[in-house]
């Protein structure tokens, strides 16, 4: 009994790592792509977080060796998270403002669903999960579309950089599924730590493919930005994310969806004075009103009904 209460508190905590540092991470990459290049500031960041990571887990005892299959399968869903998810993430913020960023990414639970129960099982989605799959594309499309209309001094950047949010979302959809599916039951620090070491390796080749360090700045305020994603984005946060893929369902881990896009909203508009308007505030209740919708929806398998759990209050 006191086993079961301690892991309860546990998964508590958890959700409120990935709930608040999360949500601040997006401040904290718009900072640092400021001055250092984003795939140089991920490869940096990931450079940092994942061999420390795995020199603490082997300090204190912990088995770090793997097999080449379960390296193979850390490093895929690796890069699917943490390069095609956050270093597109980190090179569509040099565009958009950062709580723009956060309510594009929050559709993750909408692709969840298509992905895990659409694409992958073959399972058939009810009608309140189609009209929440509808309900965050019109979510969606009122978010993006002042860019549409406009065309500042970036040119038609911002649409694009949009856009790429929605291949960034899918990305570390993908990577969680596959997260929950290849789960070892081996320590969640370890599979993190190896994780973003691999996503390291992987962002470090694209900065040198594409020469982002003949274009970097080693500001202060970058190398900040980075220390504050190492320790609480990383560490912290992402570790957190593990752990909750394993020992919660998959619906409400993606719950941190609500929360995230409303702090980085709060701290673009704080810190960086960005704009609140009405796209951004009528996109937000319908994007919000969608993931409540896809996250309580059942799913119906072919031999059988499973319902996805509905979401608690946040």
């Amino acid at each position: 009994m006191m086993k079961l209460e301690r892991q309860r508190y546990t998964i508590l905590l958890a959700f409120g790592l990935v709930y608040l540092f999360w949500g601040s991470t997006y401040l904290a990459i718009d900072i640092a792509v400021m001055d250092i290049p984003p795939a140089l500031a991920c490869a940096t960041r990931y450079l940092i977080a994942g061999p420390l990571m795995l020199a603490y887990c082997a300090l204190s005892g912990r088995r770090i060796r793997a097999g080449g299959r379960d390296l193979l399968k850390f490093a895929i869903v690796g890069v699917m998270l943490l390069t095609g998810g956050n270093l597109t993430l980190a090179w569509a913020e040099q565009y958009v403002p950062s709580g723009l960023a956060a309510l594009i990414v929050a559709v993750i639970p909408i692709w969840m669903l298509v992905v895990d129960s659409w694409i992958l099982r073959g399972d058939r989605v009810s009608p309140r999960g189609l009209a929440g799959i509808g309900l965050g594309v019109l979510g969606v499309a009122v978010l993006v579309w002042p860019e549409f209309r406009t065309v500042g001094r970036f040119g038609h950047m911002p649409l694009i950089a949009s856009l790429s949010l929605l291949g960034s979302s899918l990305s570390w959809s993908i990577g969680s599924v596959l997260s929950k599916r290849w789960d070892h039951g081996g320590d969640p620090f370890v599979s993190a730590g190896w994780q973003i070491t691999a996503a390291a390796v992987a962002n470090l080749l694209i900065a040198l493919a594409t020469g982002e360090r003949n274009r970097v700045l080693w500001t202060a305020r970058g190398l900040e930005a980075i220390l504050y994603l190492v320790v609480f984005g990383s560490w912290v946060g992402y570790t957190a994310y593990i752990y909750l893929l394993k020992h919660a369902p998959t619906s409400k881990v993606s719950t941190y969806a609500y929360v995230n896009p409303v702090i980085a909203v709060f701290l673009g508009w704080l810190v960086l004075q960005e704009s609140v308007n009405r796209y951004i505030v009528g996109g937000t209740v319908i994007i919000v009103a969608a993931v409540v919708l896809v996250t309580s929806a059942k799913v119906r398998g072919r031999e059988a009904v499973e319902e996805l759990p509905a979401v608690e209050a946040t």
